[in-house]
């Protein structure tokens, strides 16, 4: 998430994939809109996603965090964006930069995932930690890790599998359980459900929480004493 106009959140999505298409490729962000014309005080920022041995490049994701990367530039994962490239922001302001890091990872596949891309991931968490930077995981398609939960997804959070899932990525990423959260997609519904809803907006809700928390410490370090 990014800040819209320099007193707001903003959040980055790592999205994880291991197959992506070209629209993938750009740094897009994304507005909220409210009633009427006007938006919501916070922009989605989504990125080519992570993968071991392909994807976005580790140095592209740190360059996005640090407010570099300008709208509308197309990743290459042969090549990281250069410094005096036109799409390098030179000297980033606040708004420019991410606030909330939010790693999207499939739950059905994540005990899958090889050590050198769990190294990658790893990596970015560490430099995001350094510049306190919040952050959050997204494990969606629940109900493919756990079958009970396309009749029923009320149970998510005490279902074994699902515990021992979040357990086991918390412990290999080093993300707390209470920054993990797990949420089912919209794929054959055709109308809108309250409990599949329900786990997005929790989600939601948290990403921007962090991103104000972390507004809110970036505004009390350049007040005056």
């Amino acid at each position: 998430m990014e800040s819209q106009n320099g007193d707001h959140c903003s959040s980055l999505s790592l999205a994880q994939i291991e197959l992506f298409s070209a629209c993938k490729t750009k740094y897009i962000t994304y507005k909220v809109h409210k009633e009427g014309k006007s938006f919501y005080p916070f922009v989605f920022c989504d990125i080519m996603g992570l993968s071991y041995d392909e994807g976005i490049l580790e140095d592209d994701v740190k360059l996005a965090l640090r407010g570099h990367v300008k709208e509308g530039y197309k990743f290459k994962p042969e090549s990281h964006l250069p410094e005096g490239d036109e799409s390098y922001e030179q000297v980033p302001k606040p708004k420019h930069k991410a606030h909330v890091l939010v790693y999207v990872f499939s739950a059905d596949t994540v005990e899958c995932k090889k050590e050198e891309f769990l190294k990658k991931t790893r990596r970015i968490r560490l430099d995001a930690s350094s510049q306190n930077i919040a952050q959050i995981a997204i494990l969606t398609k629940i109900d493919k890790l756990c079958p009970e939960m396309k009749e029923d997804i009320k149970n998510v959070y005490i279902l074994r599998k699902m515990k021992e899932t979040m357990e086991m990525f918390s412990a290999d990423l080093g993300i707390p359980m209470n920054c993990i959260f797990p949420v089912k997609n919209y794929h054959e519904e055709i109308n809108m459900n309250e409990d599949i809803n329900s786990l997005i907006l929790s989600a939601l809700k948290h990403i921007i929480q962090r991103g104000d928390d972390y507004f809110t410490f970036l505004h009390s370090r350049y007040e005056p004493s």
